[in-house]
């Protein structure tokens, strides 16, 4: 500047001798509102279509997806809400939770929350990257939707006996201890006794449980065809977006779609680059059976496991499991809760537990909520925004009360099949008549 004249020389030294002060003032602003979802959106633009983070980022795209805002707004609140969340362990640690929820009938993801704390742009989504054990979230899958595949009712009575099974004498153990000898399937469903459902998965065949567990979308390797499988026992284990897309086939009359994201796909040209999701559908279960199961499975909120996590007001079918959480050297200690839940309109599914479980850090033994507040909570803001569909049957403890005086011959159709053929054959047709006219109207042919 003095060699243009702009200042003179003796200016231009004296500014020289002046100190240049910079100061940061810059502050980090994340401004996706709906960050986990955003993330996921982006992954599967990329793994499913193609594109690039670049490309997604920068050039102009126009992706359509199944976002609710009201959905996605209320459950990243509540997982900022630490009152829904047991305390954190004693090195400060935080339990952490994923929920997502979709819809049913197409798939469609439309609320998504990965974890507690900071969010970093497509880090760790434990709503759809973490596999864990499902524990008895797994028994509508594996056991007693096969059995009502393969002859059995809602109202067969199981065996309820701690009993030894095979060469190297596995041996489930109701919670608790306590056996009553003979139970109804609803019964064992909704209190999540697990006698009765290795008893049963035992009786059907294993194998019938492992293709079930495969057509409801969920990882199984050769090595799960054992009868811990009843329980959850995976050696890969699922996300809770894996098990929400299972059960949508529960509340979708027995048909399921791949959980997905992105509907549409628009470049900055304007052209379609993506048309229509590149999913399959697949049929799990007939219509009735689904009827069944959605049946039984309204008793674990009704009056089963899950009745503490009932939203109030709403009725809902579903199922919660824990796992139990190894080599910690405490006897209660888990390392995984879930609850599953739906409508026609939604599921919900919900995990809590640690990253990384040990000794100190486990689900037990800690003071605060655990996931039954969580899961009510989400369920009380989200159903308020559905269509509120109504289900089409009953609980089914209410529907087997209903039963207990028509015909003596319902105690026979309780215990399997076969007991139909012989009332039968000895002239008992009235009562059969009765029994499968009752059974169509409640859960259709």
């Amino acid at each position: 500047m003095a060699e243009t004249g702009a200042i003179t020389e003796q200016q231009a030294k004296a500014y020289q001798q002046t100190a240049v002060v910079t100061s940061d003032t810059y502050q980090y602003n994340d401004s996706y509102r709906y960050p986990y979802y955003f993330d996921a959106v982006i992954n599967e633009a990329i793994s499913k279509y193609g594109l690039t983070e670049s490309e997604i980022m920068n050039h102009g795209y126009k992706i359509y997806t199944y976002l609710d805002e009201n959905y996605q707004s209320s459950l990243q609140t509540n997982f900022k809400n630490s009152y829904l969340f047991p305390q954190n362990a004693a090195d400060g640690t935080k339990v952490q939770a994923a929920s997502v929820a979709l819809n049913p009938n197409n798939g469609g993801v439309m609320a998504v929350v990965g974890g507690r704390g900071k969010h970093v742009f497509r880090g760790y989504n434990r709503a759809t990257q973490i596999t864990r054990q499902p524990g008895s979230t797994i028994k509508p899958i594996a056991v007693y939707t096969p059995a009502l595949e393969n002859g059995y009712f809602y109202d067969s009575m199981l065996q309820d006996k701690k009993t030894s099974y095979g060469t190297n004498h596995y041996t489930p153990k109701n919670y608790n201890n306590v056996y009553s000898g003979k139970v109804p399937m609803y019964t064992a469903l909704a209190q999540s006794m697990n006698a009765p459902a290795v008893w049963l998965l035992n009786k059907i065949g294993v194998d019938k449980g492992y293709q079930s567990v495969k057509k409801f979308g969920l990882p199984v390797t050769k090595s799960d065809k054992n009868l811990a499988l009843a329980l959850g026992g995976l050696s890969e284990g699922v996300s809770p977006q894996q098990l929400a897309g299972a059960y949508s086939a529960f509340a979708n009359d027995g048909e399921r779609t791949e959980p997905h994201y992105i509907r549409k796909i628009v470049d900055a040209n304007g052209n379609v680059v993506v048309s229509n999701p590149d999913v399959t559908s697949t049929r799990v279960m007939s219509s009735k059976v689904a009827k069944q199961m959605t049946s039984m499975m309204l008793g674990v909120f009704n009056s089963g496991t899950g009745a503490t996590a009932k939203p109030y007001g709403y009725s809902v079918a579903g199922k919660t499991g824990s796992t139990e959480a190894d080599a910690t050297g405490d006897g209660d200690a888990t390392r995984d809760k879930w609850i599953v839940g739906y409508t026609p309109d939604v599921v919900l599914a919900t995990w809590e537990g640690f990253d990384n479980t040990n000794q100190n850090h486990h689900l037990e033994n800690l003071s605060g909520a655990g996931v039954g507040p969580l899961f009510k909570t989400e369920m009380e803001e989200i159903l308020p925004y559905t269509k509120q569909t109504s289900f089409n049957v009953k609980d089914a403890s209410t529907l087997a009360k209903a039963q207990q005086s028509d015909s003596s011959f319902w105690d026979n159709v309780t215990n399997g099949a076969s007991s139909v053929g012989d009332q039968v054959k000895q002239g008992v047709n009235n009562a059969a008549d009765t029994v499968k006219r009752w059974w169509d109207d409640a859960f259709g042919n």
